[in-house]
């Protein structure tokens, strides 16, 4: 499957609120999306395949040199692809470069997801009890800790 990591733009918006949709049972709206992709401290990038449709996309803040990543979401026809491991080693190259860490929550129930994160140096550092609503579920903190030259 052919895909090409990209930064977000203003016309992704109504395929990933799409997505958000499809993914989350909380999905982030369009408005937030938007607010979101100008927000100097956000980097949201897409996964998008030759004709400009949106299989994937991931969203990272930072502040000073922690990031947290907010949303990984895929396409469920582009699971499987490595769409989800594109996105997440753009983020682990950019926080090996310029973070401390990264951190992230995910479901509980979530292990293709912990297993991901796991697969990329992520372990767990914390729970969120009953963090999730619809259905209301814990998060697992997840961290990855970056080492530098300076350190």
């Amino acid at each position: 499957m052919y895909y090409e990591i990209v930064p977000m733009a203003r016309s992704h918006i109504p395929q990933i609120a799409e997505l958000e949709q499809m993914c989350f049972p909380d999905p982030w709206s369009p408005a937030l999306l938007e607010e979101a992709l100008f927000d100097p401290l956000a980097s949201f990038i897409v996964a998008e395949d030759e004709e400009g449709q949106v299989l994937g996309y991931a969203g990272l803040h930072a502040v000073l040199d922690e990031g947290y990543i907010d949303n990984i979401a895929v396409e469920p026809n582009a699971r499987q692809h490595g769409v989800a491991s594109a996105l997440l080693d753009v983020f682990c190259r950019f926080g090996a470069a310029k973070l401390a860490f990264l951190t992230l929550e995910v479901r509980a129930s979530n292990t293709p997801a912990i297993t991901l994160y796991q697969k990329y140096g992520f372990a767990q550092t914390g729970l969120r009890r009953d963090y999730y609503r619809h259905p209301v579920e814990d998060a697992i903190i997840m961290t990855r800790e970056f080492k530098h030259e300076a350190d």
